[in-house]
């Protein structure tokens, strides 16, 4: 079995509400848990590296909690597109 760890030091949401950046973060980690826990995409993405720096380039965002979920849930997905790389 392989072991992915992912360490993210800082989420920075400027503009963004309490409540809404509350909401993203948990989406992000959500949907990064369910990503790493599909042994098929975590075969794919363990291997050893550094990336001080992932750029997922621009991201639509609407307004309120279901918008922030998304937001979440997409900065999940572009790190895992990233990841394959």
């Amino acid at each position: 079995m392989s072991r992915i760890r992912v360490t993210i030091n800082q989420v920075a949401l400027k503009g963004f509400e309490t409540d809404a950046g509350r909401s993203v973060v948990q989406s992000l980690k959500a949907e990064l848990s369910e990503m790493f826990a599909d042994p098929v995409e975590r075969a794919r993405w363990a291997r050893s590296r550094h990336t001080p720096v992932l750029r997922l380039g621009r991201m639509p965002f609407q307004h309120g909690t279901s918008g922030s979920r998304k937001l979440g849930a997409a900065i999940a997905r572009g790190i895992g597109k990233g990841l394959e790389a």
